[in-house]
């Protein structure tokens, strides 16, 4: 099954366990966030919206807000002493798709654990040596 979105002004096709970078959107890091503005949602007998799905929504859970590249825009009038230099970095929101829902269904699938780091404790040993 898959789904059509819409945030941000651009559209995006996700399955569940995809990882994609929207437009920041508001959520908590590690919140399970409803995504509304669905607008095809695929599979054995696909859903065409007009414009949107009534009752389908997309679960997606934030995974980390950060930045994205530096855009610097560069003008410069040759022979004139003119130049301005701007520099722009968009606000970026890391999302994982949990689940698709349609008929108004609530979200059943949490946030996923995060995985805790494994010291191993050879390399310890031997460090301390």
């Amino acid at each position: 099954m898959f789904a059509v979105i819409k945030t941000g002004g651009r559209q995006y096709r996700v399955v569940p366990d995809d990882v994609l970078e929207v437009g920041k959107i508001e959520g908590e890091v590690g919140t399970i966030v409803q995504l509304n503005e669905v607008l095809v949602v695929g599979g054995d007998t696909p859903i065409l919206g007009l414009p949107t799905v009534a009752g389908a929504s997309v679960a997606v859970e934030v995974l980390d807000h950060k930045r994205g590249p530096k855009v610097i825009a560069f003008k410069k009038r040759r022979r004139k002493n003119s130049r301005r230099k701007r520099g722009y970095r968009d606000e970026i929101t890391v999302l994982r798709i949990s689940e698709i829902l349609t008929d108004g269904a609530k979200p059943t699938k949490g946030p996923r654990p995060k995985r805790e780091k494994v010291v191993k404790e050879e390399q310890t040993e031997e460090a301390a040596a």
